[in-house]
């Protein structure tokens, strides 16, 4: 037992960002803040920032967590700007308070808390709500095979419907002051080297080092990212830090991201440009190996590739992107879907026909095969690279906001254009 357990009385009401399930609210911002971003974060917008109880602890297992600082995800952003599919919407129970990405110190456990894990121990989560943390037995299949992200109970047990922390009415989230809840298996102590900013980034660099241990290592591959967002960049690093030895080409929307996609790992980077002129630039530097490689036009449309690289990460996830990636990709080779795709249009898909393509969506993380041959979970491989090259991460950290800026902070999340905008926080008052 721990003896340092603090009291549940301590933890009363406290602030929080919620988002709430509204359909006249949803269509008044999908049709809006495409034109007026503050149209995501106004009085008609479906989130907001009210006083909330703290979430109880579901069971005697769990462990009550106080933020100190919560990330805006990309994720998060399509949520509160309405543009995402509703794919997800049957697996979400609301109203939630927003915030999957997050550092904290434990400051109460239960009675059955593992003693692994004693009050003001640094973690951070992993948010997805698989079997275990639902307390289900025995485990649905994808939680058997370690891929407990894709769970297929989300919808059942001592907890409320909900695919991740952040979007399950039950666990609260990182943006709140009234603490989060979380179950032992989500549970990864946090590094003495690892500062918070990069503690921080660990959920989303999980996401990212799951796409890039799928990417070839070897040396004389060619692998082109598109996207120099927070996921693309953690992607770059990543793939280096698991060893990567391939050439990598990057697509980058501004020359922020370009400068630190350099940083990070990437041989050489490309803003964007027409279609011709981006296929040439691709081609050029490892994307093409026989006689008649090259670009060719069709009567109608884009052109089209014979040749192309051995890997394109998809990073963004619109419909330009996932068409230029099947056309950029070489018979036989790789597209990795790692950006959220929302309902993509006008795609020609006649490249993974006649190429024989292997396209692959990944989503989040779970247990992996290391580049050392460990079974290890992605979440503390991560921790593990970070450790290793202690301050790389921190400089993707870019704005810093209290929950009562929450309204600044969102609209500075959506402005990738901003020079040296990457990532921004919240952070939150640590008594």
């Amino acid at each position: 037992m721990n003896d340092g357990r603090a009291r549940k009385q301590q933890y009363l009401m406290g602030e929080s960002i919620q988002f709430i399930r509204s359909v006249p609210r949803w269509l008044f911002v999908r049709n809006l803040s495409g034109r007026w971003p503050s149209a995501a974060t106004g009085a008609l917008s479906c989130i907001r920032r009210v006083e909330t109880p703290p979430p109880r602890l579901p069971t005697q297992e769990w462990v009550r967590i106080r933020p100190y600082m919560s990330g805006i995800c990309g994720s998060d952003l399509s949520a509160i700007a309405c543009k995402g599919s509703p794919y997800f919407s049957p697996f979400v129970s609301t109203p939630f308070v927003l915030g999957h990405e997050l550092v904290g110190e434990i400051v109460e456990t239960g009675n059955e808390t593992p003693k692994a894990w004693q009050v003001g121990r640094r973690v951070v989560i992993e948010p997805a709500l698989g079997c275990e943390v639902r307390g289900l037995r025995p485990p649905c299949r994808s939680c058997a095979a370690g891929e407990y992200a894709n769970c297929e109970n989300i919808t059942k047990g001592s907890i409320p419907a909900g695919f991740q922390t952040g979007y399950c009415a039950g666990t609260g989230g990182g943006w709140s002051t009234a603490t989060v809840v979380a179950h032992p298996s989500q549970l990864q102590a946090v590094p003495d080297v690892v500062s918070d900013e990069e503690a921080a980034l660990a959920e989303p660099f999980a996401c990212s080092l799951h796409a890039a241990l799928k990417i070839p290592r070897e040396k004389g591959k060619t692998i082109l990212v598109i996207g120099s967002g927070t996921i693309g960049l953690l992607l770059i690093h990543g793939y280096r830090r698991a060893g990567g030895q391939g050439r990598v080409l990057v697509v980058a929307r501004f020359a922020h991201q370009a400068e630190m996609a350099r940083m990070l790992g990437a041989d050489e980077c490309v803003n964007l440009r027409p279609p011709r002129e981006f296929y040439q630039w691709v081609l050029e530097r490892g994307g093409g190996a026989g006689e008649g490689a090259g670009i060719y036009q069709p009567e109608l449309g884009k052109p089209v590739v014979l040749g192309g690289v051995d890997c394109v990460v998809d990073c963004v996830g619109n419909s330009q992107t996932i068409d230029d990636a099947v056309r950029l990709a070489r018979p036989g080779g790789l597209v990795l879907l790692v950006g959220m795709p929302g309902i993509p249009r006008n795609v020609d898909w006649t490249a993974i026909w006649y190429k024989q393509l292997r396209v692959q969506g990944t989503y989040a993380y779970g247990w992996e095969t290391a580049p050392d041959g460990r079974r290890v979970k992605t979440i503390q491989l991560g921790l593990e690279y970070m450790a290793g090259n202690p301050g790389a991460l921190a400089p993707l950290v870019s704005g810093r906001f209290s929950l009562e800026e929450y309204r600044a902070a969102i609209q500075h999340a959506f402005r990738t254009d901003l020079p040296g905008n990457f990532k921004t926080m919240f952070v939150l008052p640590r008594t």
